[in-house]
């Protein structure tokens, strides 16, 4: 099997998304760089379940240099929000895993005129400022220059109104713990301001404790 390696962890990821219910039915997807031919990318394939779903079932694509996508193997057709996972790979050469979920509460929380999402505990904090992305038609180049354009040149995760989140990271561990804490802060928020005790951690706190985490000095 060609690039055994990456369609296990992408396989990997999306179980573990799938059991810590950040994704249902087909929803979602997960894409991972090749380390030795940065081009390639395997991605979860489009309309097929989770469930029992092989290794071999991940479907690879190349990022050719005029910004198009080709699938170059794997039974199944890409994922759909393929561009997306690619915009954002050729924009940030540090990011190799990108994760796209339609997890409750980043939804929830990316709704309103002026949604805002801000950390409630320290380790939330590394995953943050989060960029809210207005709803765009899903699978087009124009939401996926959105998403490029909201997460930057350091962003972790954005949430995209009406639809869900995408998070990334340098390896596939950093992008699913961008793709857990974004939820989690999203879901303390929203339980937070329902109870009516909503206190975000102050910003001076919130930007101290960045400096730990990328110092690689948080307790």
């Amino acid at each position: 099997m060609k690039y055994e390696n990456i369609r296990k962890q992408v396989l990997e990821a999306i179980l573990q998304a799938v059991d810590q219910g950040l994704i249902h039915g087909t929803s979602g997807n997960i894409a991972l760089r090749d380390s030795e031919n940065r081009n390639i990318v395997a991605i979860t394939p489009s309309g097929i379940s989770y469930a029992g779903m092989k290794a071999e079932d991940i479907a690879i694509v190349e990022m050719k240099e005029d910004g198009t996508n080709e699938w170059i193997d794997g039974p199944y057709k890409p994922s759909s929000e393929l561009p997306m996972h690619t915009a954002v790979m050729r924009a940030r050469q540090d990011v190799n895993a990108t994760v796209h979920t339609h997890s409750m509460f980043a939804t929830i929380m990316a709704m309103g005129e002026n949604p805002v999402i801000r950390p409630i505990t320290p380790p939330q904090c590394e995953f943050t400022p989060i960029g809210i992305v207005p709803f765009t038609m899903p699978g087009s180049n124009d939401v996926a220059k959105k998403v490029a354009d909201a997460l930057g040149e350091k962003g972790r995760a954005c949430l995209i109104k009406n639809h869900g989140m995408f998070s990334c990271g340098k390896d596939m561990k950093a992008a699913m713990h961008a793709t857990i804490y974004t939820e989690e802060m999203a879901q303390t928020t929203y339980y937070a301001k329902v109870l009516g005790t909503y206190e975000p951690m102050p910003e001076e706190a919130e930007r101290m404790m960045k400096a730990l985490i990328e110092a690689d000095q948080a307790v």
